[in-house]
C-alpha cells in the first residue's frame, strides 16, 4: 500500500498545482485548455483521489448517452423501480439520480464520490446542482447506477454535467439508439474512453424488428473502425410500452441486467473493473498534465509579449522626454521671458560676442543690489519640465491601450478591467502631477547641490560669490537643455544664445571640463527621476497581469507532478497501454472472449504495485489474468 499511498499523495499535490486560474489570457485555443483543465480538476476530485483512497469502495455505473436514447427508462428497468422520470419533454433530466442498494448507501450519501454536488435523498426530483440519491432493492450491494443527463443536451450546463460525470465512473453504459448511433457527440465520447482505458459497455436501445442484429453488426465495424473493438454490446428492442413512463420487460434488459448483477457479486471482477479504469485514468494523465503544463507556457509568452508591449511603449514614452530635453523647444514661451528678465538686458544678442564679461558685471550687481527674478525663472523651469513629463506620460499611455487593444490578451485583459478603468489607464494617472512636481523640486535641489559641491575649491567658492549658489544653479539648468534642434527662424538664435551665454558663464564660473561634467549630471538625474516616474506609470498595466498571470513555475511544477504520479521523478517517459483485460461469456451456447473494455489497452495491475513491477512482470500477470469480469 505504500505505492498506492504515494501516488495518492502525488495526486494531491497535482491538484494543488491545478487550483488556481492558469488560463487568463486570450493564448491559443484558450478556451479548449480551460475546458482541459475543468475536466482534469473534476476527474481528480471526482474520480481518481475518491477512488484511489478507498480501493474495494463500490463501483459506480454511469448510465450516459444522446437525447431520447431511453436512459432513465433504461435505469428504471434495471433496479425493477421508478426512480428516475422518463419522458418525451428534453431535457429530462434536470438533476442526475444515483441508485444504490441499501448496503451503499451511506457510502454514495456522503461526499466520497462526486464531492462538488450536494446530496438530495427522497422522492423529491432535485434540483440542477445536486445529486439525487435514490435506494432499490432489486440493486445488489458492490455497483450504483447513476442516471446522466444528456450529452447532447441543449443545455450547456447539463452536457458539462453529463461530462463530469462520466469521469468520475469506474464503468460506463453508454446508450445510444438504432437510429443515432453514428452521430459524431456520442463518438468523441466513446473515443476518450478509449483514449483512458475506460471500463465500457454500449447499450444499442431501439433497435426496430426489423433491424435486429444489422445495425448491431455495423456498430460493432465502427467500434473497430474507432479502436474499440471488443467492446460488450447489449441490444434492446423497440417496444410499444403502455405508459409514456413504463419500464421495460424483464427480457428486453434482463442480458444487462444480469451482466451487471454477475459483476456486482463478483469482487475480483469488481477489483478488474477499477483496476481498468482507474489505470487507464492515471496513464492519461502523462498527456494530458503536460498538455496543460505547454498551454501554461503559451500563457506566460502571451503576458511576455504584453510587458514588452508595454516596456516599448513607455521607451518610447522616454525617448520623447529625452528630444523634448534637448531640442531647445523648452527655452522658449515662458521661459525665454523669465530668462530675458533674469539677464535684466534687452541688447542679448549684441552681447554675446564681446560683452560677456559686462553682462557678467550688470548681473553681478543685479544679484547684489535688488531682488532678482530667479525665483520667476526657476518656476518658469519647473513648468515647462513637468508639462514634459506629463507629454510623455500621456504619449505612452495612449500608445501602451493602443498595443495592449491589438493583442488578444491585451483586450482579454481591459475587458477583465472594464470600460472605464482601460479609459484611464489611455492617460497618464490622477497622481502624475503631484510626482512630476516633487521630481523637479528635488532635481533643482540636486542641482544646487551639484554647484555647493563643485565650489567648494577656493577659488570657485569666490567666483561663485559672483552669481550665487541660486544663480549659478539656475544657469546650470538653463545649459541642461542645450540644444536647439527643434526650433526655428528667430527662435533658434534666441535660444540658442540662451544656451550659449549660460554655459560662457558656468565655464568663467568652473571651467570647461567642469561644465560639461556637471551638466551631464543633473541631465542624468533628471533622467533618471523621470524614468522612474514612467515606470510607475506603467505598472497600472503590469499590475493587472501580475493580478493573474501563472508564476514561473506553473509549468515545471505540473510537469514534475505528473512524473511522480507516474512514479518517474526522473523524468523518463511514462508507459503507454497494452491489452484490456478479456472475460468469458457465453453467445451462441460455446465459451468466447470479449473485453469489458476497449481492445489494445493496458491489463488491469494493481494500483500499490503497479509502479514498482517490471514490464515483464505485468506480461506475465496479464497473461496469467485469464478471469471472466462479465456474466459467467
Amino acid at each position: 500500500m505504500e505505492a498506492n499511498d504515494d501516488r495518492l499523495a502525488a495526486l494531491r499535490e497535482l491538484r494543488r498545482h491545478l487550483g488556481r486560474d492558469l488560463f487568463p489570457l486570450a493564448a491559443g485555443d484558450v478556451e479548449a485548455d480551460r475546458r482541459a483543465l475543468r475536466e482534469l480538476t473534476g476527474q481528480l476530485d471526482d474520480y481518481l483521489i475518491p477512488r484511489l483512497s478507498a480501493i474495494d469502495a463500490p463501483l459506480l455505473a454511469v448510465v450516459g448517452g444522446s437525447t431520447g436514447a431511453g436512459k432513465s427508462t433504461l435505469v428504471n428497468s434495471l433496479v425493477e423501480a421508478d426512480v428516475t422520470e422518463p419522458g418525451v419533454l428534453r431535457p429530462t433530466t434536470l438533476a442526475p439520480t444515483l441508485v444504490t442498494s441499501p448496503a451503499d448507501l451511506d457510502w454514495f450519501t456522503s461526499q466520497n464520490v462526486l464531492p462538488g454536488l450536494a446530496r438530495v435523498t427522497g422522492s423529491g426530483r432535485g434540483e440542477p446542482g445536486t445529486l439525487r440519491v435514490v435506494v432499490a432493492e432489486a440493486l445488489r450491494p458492490g455497483l450504483a447506477l447513476l442516471d446522466a443527463p444528456d450529452i447532447d443536451s441543449v443545455v450547456a450546463a447539463n452536457r458539462e454535467l453529463a461530462a463530469q460525470l462520466l469521469a468520475a465512473a469506474d464503468l460506463w453504459l453508454f446508450t445510444t439508439t438504432a437510429a443515432r448511433y453514428a452521430d459524431e457527440v456520442p463518438w468523441s465520447f466513446l473515443r476518450a474512453a478509449r483514449e483512458r482505458s475506460t471500463a465500457l459497455a454500449v447499450i444499442l436501445s431501439r433497435v426496430p424488428p426489423e433491424a435486429r442484429g444489422v445495425v448491431a453488426a455495423d456498430l460493432a465495424r465502427l467500434l473497430e473502425a474507432n479502436g474499440l473493438g471488443g467492446t460488450r454490446l447489449f441490444e434492446v428492442p423497440e417496444l410499444t410500452l403502455p405508459e409514456e413512463n413504463a419500464r421495460l420487460p424483464r427480457p428486453a434488459v434482463g442480458p444487462v441486467a444480469d451482466w451487471l448483477a454477475g459483476i456486482a457479486a463478483d469482487a475480483q471482477a469488481r477489483a478488474d473493473v477499477v483496476r481498468q479504469t482507474l489505470s487507464g485514468a492515471l496513464e492519461s494523465l502523462a498527456v494530458r498534465v503536460p498538455a496543460l503544463a505547454d498551454a501554461v507556457d503559451r500563457q506566460r509568452a502571451a503576458a511576455g509579449e504584453l510587458r514588452e508591449a508595454i516596456a516599448a511603449a513607455y521607451a518610447a514614452g522616454l525617448a520623447s522626454f529625452d528630444e523634448g530635453m534637448l531640442d531647445g523647444s523648452l527655452l522658449r514661451g515662458e521661459v525665454l521671458a523669465r530668462w530675458q528678465d533674469f539677464i535684466g538686458t534687452g541688447d542679448l544678442m549684441r552681447s554675446l560676442e564681446s560683452r560677456v564679461g559686462r553682462v557678467r558685471d550688470r548681473l553681478v550687481a543685479l544679484f547684489t543690489g535688488r531682488p532678482a527674478p530667479e525665483s520667476e525663472l526657476r518656476v518658469a523651469l519647473e513648468t515647462g519640465v513637468e508639462a514634459l513629463i506629463r507629454a510623455a506620460a500621456d504619449g505612452a499611455a495612449e500608445r501602451a491601450l493602443e498595443s495592449w487593444s491589438s493583442l488578444p490578451a491585451g483586450r482579454t485583459l481591459l475587458e477583465g478591467a472594464g470600460a472605464v478603468e482601460a479609459g484611464r489607464l489611455g492617460r497618464a494617472s490622477a497622481g502624475l502631477r503631484q510626482a512630476a512636481e516633487t521630481a523637479v523640486r528635488d532635481w533643482q535641489a540636486y542641482v544646487l547641490d551639484l554647484v555647493r559641491e563643485e565650489g567648494t575649491e577656493r577659488r570657485t567658492t569666490a567666483r561663485i560669490a559672483s552669481f550665487g549658489v541660486n544663480g549659478a544653479g539656475l544657469l546650470l539648468m538653463i545649459a541642461v537643455f542645450a540644444s536647439t534642434g527643434g526650433l526655428t527662424g528667430l527662435e533658434v538664435g534666441i535660444a540658442g544664445g540662451t544656451s550659449v551665454l549660460s554655459q560662457k558663464l558656468l565655464e568663467a564660473v568652473f571651467g570647461d571640463q567642469a561644465v560639461r561634467t556637471l551638466t551631464t549630471k543633473a541631465r542624468d538625474d533628471l533622467r533618471t527621476r523621470v524614468e522612474d516616474i514612467l515606470h510607475a506609470e506603467a505598472a497600472r498595466f503590469t499590475a493587472l497581469l501580475d493580478a493573474v498571470e501563472p508564476p514561473e513555475t506553473a509549468a515545471p511544477a505540473l510537469r514534475a507532478a505528473a512524473r511522480a504520479v507516474e512514479g518517474r521523478g526522473d523524468g523518463r517517459p511514462a508507459r503507454t497501454g497494452g491489452t484490456a483485460v478479456p472475460v468469458e461469456r457465453e453467445a451462441g451456447g460455446s465459451a468466447a472472449r470479449e473485453e469489458i473494455g476497449p481492445a489494445q489497452r493496458e491489463a488491469a495491475v494493481p494500483v500499490e504495485e503497479e509502479a514498482a513491477v517490471s514490464a515483464e512482470r505485468r506480461a506475465a500477470e496479464r497473461r496469467a489474468a485469464g478471469r471472466e469480469v462479465g456474466e459467467r
